[in-house]
């Protein structure tokens, strides 16, 4: 009888390079849990269907960092707020931007769309809170309070209230049809960062950077319970779908907990960092990551997570020890939202303080939302997503495959994998030590391994070394006494040669940082470069990679050449010092050359500029020769691929 396949909890789905810059917020499409929309330093918004590799469709119209976006709830609505103050509001099925909303003074930290009317609220560094009708492109409210910035707006599920946590400690929440106050929650004893309403219930969730979750009762508008000791400060919470738990997505775990009593259900570990964002489908819960230009993705499988009636007494075991509690009794009975059956009522208009608050559309406004776009990058999937051919079905939504869990077995085979100390890295090609032809190879499948095409960094052997060096088969009992002296042979082999090759690589450091020492960059590199040595130049770039005002342009012209050899190499190492130097020269340098690159011809003789325009020149023809390979390579998967793609991002203009 087959052994039964014991699959992961949790586990990473994908990595993805989003931005070409840093990535500074995203959002799940909280209906199906597939769709992700990210916001970057590149001024951009782009939308990833999750588990695919390739953007759908890229947003532009800002002109400076975004840092909130907000899906509405059927996911035809995208909303983003940007550095300077300005919304924008894109319709994703037909593609195109449908509103500019200006008005804030300062960055846009936090937005959320109405449930059920066409009404989007933004929280700003302004301190002010503002409720926008899209269709009028005018303010409706506007909802002062706070004395820091708002970080989080949640509309409650009936759409009347609105709840807003803010750096100022403080949990606040607002009446939408009296257009003000209704209550205003402190306790917290550092800046709040998420609020979040129970479906059902009148029960208000909220997490700060004090590492508590505490619940709020929305009719005695009292706390019911707080839960301490966070391993971090809480970014991230979600109700379940049927109210019965909240989920909290702590430091590389996530946390299942109940509020009346307060206790902790389940704890699963989940390696995905500081997750921004999290959502659930299909009994599996989403979780998103950021760091940089990277955006990761993972799953948690809930029909394996305790959810309720019961307490982990030692959450961080893996297997769980639980105890039973018995049901509260004395738990008392919340109201339950009365949800409408059609789009609510505009809210009751209040007088505003200035004609400004409210806009009018102007040329301006036509201006900016002829400039913005949508760049739809993989028609496909747009089509699939957005423009599906049978569209009155959408509601209710369309329901989606689960993710497949991969087996534990493979997960735990990776994880022992990357075990091994960053000092066991052999940053130089290994001499061949092959065993002679004839003798015994000793492998756990019947079939030999190859080596890899990409040697990688962190490994569990040398590569060119066998187990059969080190155990010379016995073929009659009486060799048995020889095997010791068979195995030390063995070991010595080739131990002369990697001593000259030590020797060597040693010598020629001592070289370098000779020169290194006088202070002249430029001239050490070039030594490096004359050893003809690829394990000398790597070692060298890791040293200048440290520190990005060591770079220059003529230190450019030296180095491209032999990143381009780096990025060739089958070492994974090589690879990686080669993706980080060019990242630099891309970041710091690419705007300039091209800049020079386009101005007219000077008057006169200039010798610096001629100088700095042949440079220029010949890293341009360089980093041309070094485009195509990239492209070549950005197809991969993992970590390579990662990397490539990003530089595919960067090197985008020179196409």
């Amino acid at each position: 009888m087959a052994t039964p396949v014991v699959t992961k909890t949790a586990w990473k789905l994908q990595e993805i390079v989003a931005h070409a810059s840093n990535v500074s917020s995203l959002v799940l499409g909280k209906a199906s849990g597939r769709l992700l929309a990210t916001g970057g330093d590149d001024c951009r918004v782009n939308l990833w269907s999750i588990n695919k590799p390739n953007c759908i469709m890229s947003l532009t119209g800002h002109t400076s960092p975004v840092e909130s976006v907000r899906l509405n709830t059927p996911e035809e609505l995208i909303v983003a707020g940007s550095q300077s103050g300005s919304i924008r509001v894109w319709d994703l099925e037909a593609a195109k931007i449908l509103r500019t909303l200006m008005g804030h003074k300062a960055n846009i930290c936090s937005l959320d769309f109405h449930p059920y009317g066409e009404f989007v609220a933004s929280g700003s560094q302004d301190t002010n809170i503002k409720l926008w009708d899209i269709r009028r492109k005018g303010c409706v409210f506007r909802y002062r309070g706070h004395s820091q910035a708002v970080r989080c707006l949640r509309f409650s599920p009936d759409g009347k209230w609105l709840a807003s946590a803010a750096d100022d400690h403080t949990v606040k929440l607002w009446d939408l049809t009296a257009g003000k106050m209704m209550s205003e929650f402190p306790g917290h004893t550092g800046p709040v960062n998420v609020v979040e309403f129970h479906p059902n219930e009148y029960l208000l969730a909220s997490g700060s950077s004090d590492r508590t979750i505490r619940f709020w009762d929305l009719e005695k508008f009292q706390v019911v319970s707080c839960i301490e000791g966070e391993p971090g400060p809480v970014r991230s919470v979600l109700f379940n779908p049927d109210g019965c738990c909240l989920y909290s997505g702590c430091q590389d775990s996530l946390r299942v907990y109940g509020w009346e009593p307060e206790r902790c259900f389940d704890v699963v570990l989940v390696n995905w960092g500081k997750v921004a964002d999290l959502a659930i489908c299909n009994d599996q819960l989403i979780g998103v990551a950021f760091s940089q230009s990277n955006v990761s993705s993972y799953v948690v499988d809930l029909t394996r997570v305790t959810r309720t009636g019961t307490v982990s007494q030692d959450p961080e075991q893996d297997n769980h020890l639980l105890a039973q509690l018995p049901p509260n009794p004395t738990a008392p009975l919340r109201r339950i939202y009365e949800r409408p059956s059609t789009t609510c009522s505009k809210p009751q208009r209040v007088k505003h303080n200035s004609e400004s608050e409210r806009r009018s559309p102007s040329s301006e406004d036509d201006r900016d939302e002829r400039e913005s776009r949508a760049e739809i990058q993989n028609a496909e999937d747009y089509n699939e997503i957005f423009q599906p051919k049978n569209s009155i079905s959408r509601t209710p939504p369309r329901r989606s495959d689960p993710f497949p869990a991969p087996p534990e077995d493979d997960i735990a085979t990776a994880k022992e994998a990357t075990k091994l100390s960053p000092a066991m890295d052999v940053q130089f090609p290994m001499p061949n030590l092959d065993a002679p032809p004839g003798s015994p190879v000793v492998t756990s499948t019947p079939t030999p391994k190859a080596e890899p095409a990409i040697i990688p960094a962190t490994r569990n052997e040398p590569i060119g070394l066998k187990a059969s060096d080190f155990l010379p088969a016995v073929k009659v009992s009486q060799q048995a006494e020889l095997v010791d002296e068979d195995a030390m042979s063995q070991i010595r082999k080739g131990h002369d040669t990697m001593c000259v090759v030590l020797t060597s690589r040693h010598k020629n450091l001592d070289t370098v940082r000779a020169v290194w020492t006088t202070g002249d960059i430029k001239t050490s590199v070039d030594s490096a470069v004359a050893i003809n040595d690829l394990s000398v130049v790597v070692d060298l770039l890791n040293i200048v990679n440290q520190k990005a005002s060591l770079w220059k342009l003529d230190l450019c012209t030296t180095v491209l050449p032999q990143i381009e050899k780096l990025l060739q190499s089958k070492y994974e190492s090589y690879v990686q010092t080669g993706c980080t130097s060019l990242k630099l020269i891309l970041q710091r340098f690419l705007p300039l050359i091209t800049d020079i690159l386009a101005a007219p011809p000077s008057v006169g003789v200039d010798i610096s500029r001629e100088e700095r325009l042949h440079k220029c020149r010949l890293c341009y023809k360089q980093l041309k020769s070094i485009s195509g390979f990239v492209k070549s390579k950005s197809g991969l998967s993992g970590r390579h691929g990662s990397a490539f793609r990003e530089l595919h991002l960067l090197m985008a203009s020179l196409d």
